[in-house]
């Protein structure tokens, strides 16, 4: 599943870094704190390694 915003990108690429181990979970904030928990590390590979090119920085709810 292909990340939908760059801020979306950014924070899964932050939970996979905890999840890995290469960051601290107590340094996450917001919506990387929860994908962390909830999210495998796959899942968050593949939001990870989605392209910027395209992609607005945030998406409107």
């Amino acid at each position: 599943m292909p990340a939908k915003s760059r801020a979306q990108q950014k924070a899964a690429g932050a939970a996979l870094s905890a999840k890995r181990g290469e960051t601290k979970k107590s340094a996450l904030k917001g919506a990387s704190r929860e994908m962390v928990e909830s999210m495998t590390e796959k899942q968050l590979e593949d939001l990870a390694s989605t392209s910027h090119k395209g992609k607005p920085e945030h998406v409107p709810h």
